[in-house]
């Protein structure tokens, strides 16, 4: 594969010193390594080794990788690797992709919080899942699922959600047949997005009252319990979006789908058009737009792009936050499911 033209490396290369010191006292040593990191990766400063040939003693330098978790060009065998331990783990039938997304509002405050408020969506989304999936009224099984954080949006926004790989099945709640969901249809979304909703403003009023959310700038008055609440208060009226999409193309389908949100950083090398003092023009997708209409492009200040759109910046998520969860169904004890937490830091 060949090298893209431009990369973030370049734009970090750049532009980096001078975004650095503009904003000495705000960059912490953390977000500084990781912008080091990607700016010296397949460099002479992280050494090498050459390659010759015996027969033609062409020689070839190869500089050492970064492996820094937030570089775009040090994702790509971490999510093979991914994908080909996980194609073992699906079932031979048909799956459906769940998004669960939170209003702005609550995206606000978990740009503030965001160990605390990632993880109440992970367990608020997977909690409607398995609620709903075993009523009986609905499926009346017990599912497995895989549950994937995503922060950003194409257009380098912070947009908190959970992505969601479901079989169309599960274990009877006996333990002792399959119940397959009907065709091309697992759940209603307005009940899933109900339950959601409270789930998700019960446990954030429960983590307000334990004091383990924090509240700076334009929501520092969030700090008292009734503001709080007045703030919550709206989001309890309106209709959270959460959909359901029909099966995928078969089970390596649904793997590589999720495979680019396991390992993914901000934006990816290959979607950089140009970086000149106009600043960084890039290619994102609208999901507000159908069609062909959905493909198209912005140009931000170098300055804007840095903060918005790399891991290392604002975008950056805590140093160890719950990045995927799996619930799988144990083949060794039909009348108990097995639950694994796999726990990375994610880009």
């Amino acid at each position: 594969m060949s090298r893209p033209a431009l990369e973030v490396a370049d734009i970090f290369r750049g532009h980096g010193p001078a975004w650095r010191q503009a904003n000495a006292g705000h960059v912490s040593l953390e977000q500084l390594k990781v912008m080091s990191a990607i700016e010296s990766c397949r460099t002479a400063a992280l050494g090498g080794h050459i390659l010759r040939c015996e027969d033609c003693s062409h020689t070839l330098i190869a500089y050492n990788s970064c492996r820094n978790r937030h570089c775009p060009k040090c994702q790509g065998a971490a999510a093979k690797e991914w994908l080909a331990e996980r194609e073992a783990e699906l079932l031979p039938v048909p799956y459906f992709h769940v998004v669960f997304t939170v209003p702005a509002e609550i995206a606000a405050i978990a740009y503030q919080n965001k160990a605390v408020i990632y993880d109440i969506l992970f367990k608020a989304s997977a909690e409607t899942m398995l609620t709903i999936t075993t009523d009986p009224k609905h499926l009346g099984a017990r599912i497995g699922l895989t549950s994937v954080l995503h922060t950003w949006g194409s257009a380098l926004v912070h947009h908190p959600h959970i992505h969601m790989i479901v079989p169309g099945g599960g274990l009877s709640l006996d333990g002792k047949s399959w119940v397959s969901c009907r065709p091309r249809y697992l759940l209603p979304v307005k009940v899933l997005s109900r339950l959601f909703r409270r789930l998700v403003l019960t446990k954030l009023l429960a983590a307000h009252e334990a004091g383990r959310l924090n509240f700076f700038s334009d929501h520092a008055a969030l700090t008292d319990r009734k503001a709080f609440t007045a703030y919550l208060a709206p989001m309890r009226r309106i209709e959270w979006c959460v959909y359901s999409k029909p099966p995928f193309g078969g089970p390596k389908a649904v793997l590589a789908y999720l495979s680019r949100y396991t390992h993914r950083v901000a934006i990816s090398n290959r979607r950089l058009i140009a970086f000149d003092e106009k600043g960084v023009t890039f290619k994102y997708k609208d999901y507000r737009a159908a069609g062909r209409a959905r493909y198209k492009v912005m140009t931000l200040a170098t300055g804007e792009f840095i903060r918005r759109g790399h891991a290392s910046c604002s975008m950056r998520l805590p140093r160890k936050p719950r990045r995927m969860m799996q619930k799988a169904l144990s083949p060794t004890n039909r009348r108990r499911s097995r639950t694994h937490v796999r726990v990375a830091a994610a880009a």
